[in-house]
């Protein structure tokens, strides 16, 4: 719109914003962005076969236990998979160049995959189980979705030593949480798990980053936990306790590494001390 200056008579045009003619490179999706948006797509297809397979089949009074067995498995399956494209983008990430949008949207797919998509799961448990109650299990899968929440929040806007996260990562912790629904636990076992696994993380207890020999031994693991997903959907030859055997180790390995953390902190707090102490005697 023209605009007169009533003194001047002058016609006053504003200037005109320049449009770029195309796509800032800044904001150009990279390899690992493409890796990230494969981790969303696998927490929203969990969502998806834990909605169709578990909960559909439940509320219409279908029991095919198969069904829901084959339909949880590939929804764990998912999961399993968005952490190996959040393992491989940062991998990618480093190696390539990585859009200025690469953080944001890792959160936001992390967020999918390892906060909604495991909460969701602990939701329909809580529906479809037998010793089960409803309301108890959504509070439960709230408290799952708020840590997620919280700890992404709190990775954004903190700086931390290189090699190490705060807290349980999201990816481990909601790997934890389905390991412990699979169990099979009795309910009041399983909700307080499930909060402790949430306590942890958005705990200050140290975890290592999966680099190295540590990304391959993690990448290992997961491949393992799907082999004995799929035996235990198949119902293979000691499926079951393939399965248990498995999400019992993962139990073990989210209590174990707190456990090796704190008294990593306590000798390096006891070393400190020392070493002042020393230098302070003539």
């Amino acid at each position: 719109m023209t605009v007169i200056d009533p003194e001047t008579q002058a016609a006053w045009v504003p200037d005109a914003v320049d449009e770029p003619d195309e796509m800032p490179l800044s904001t150009r999706l990279s390899i690992a962005d493409a890796l990230t948006l494969g981790n969303a797509a696998c927490g929203f297809l969990a969502v998806y076969f834990t909605t169709t397979g578990v909960l559909v089949p439940h509320l219409m009074g279908q029991t095919d236990g198969g069904m829901a067995r084959h339909s949880a498995a590939t929804a764990v399956i998912l999961m399993l998979l968005a952490s190996v494209f959040d393992l491989f983008d940062g991998l990618v990430a480093r190696k390539l160049r990585s859009s200025a949008m690469g953080a944001e949207l890792d959160n936001l797919s992390d967020l999918i995959s390892f906060g909604l998509a495991p909460a969701y799961f602990v939701v329909v448990w809580g529906m479809v189980a037998d010793d089960a109650h409803q309301r108890v299990s959504a509070v439960t899968a709230i408290v799952v979705l708020l840590a997620v929440v919280l700890r992404l929040a709190r990775f954004s806007c903190t700086t931390l030593p290189g090699g190490v996260f705060q807290g349980m990562p999201s990816p481990f912790g909601a790997l934890t949480v389905i390991s412990v629904v699979l169990l099979d636990l009795p309910f009041i076992p399983t909700v307080l798990a499930i909060v402790g696994i949430a306590w942890l993380m958005v705990s200050r207890v140290e975890y290592p980053k999966p680099r190295g020999r540590l990304a391959v031994a993690t990448l290992c693991w997961i491949f393992l936990s799907m082999g004995c997903l799929a035996a235990w959907t198949v119902d293979a030859p000691g499926g079951e306790r393939l399965l248990q055997t498995g999400a019992s180790l993962q139990l073990v390995l989210a209590a174990v590494i707190p456990a090796f953390a704190t008294a990593r902190r306590i000798n390096t707090v006891r070393d400190n001390r020392r070493e002042a102490r020393a230098t302070q005697l003539p």
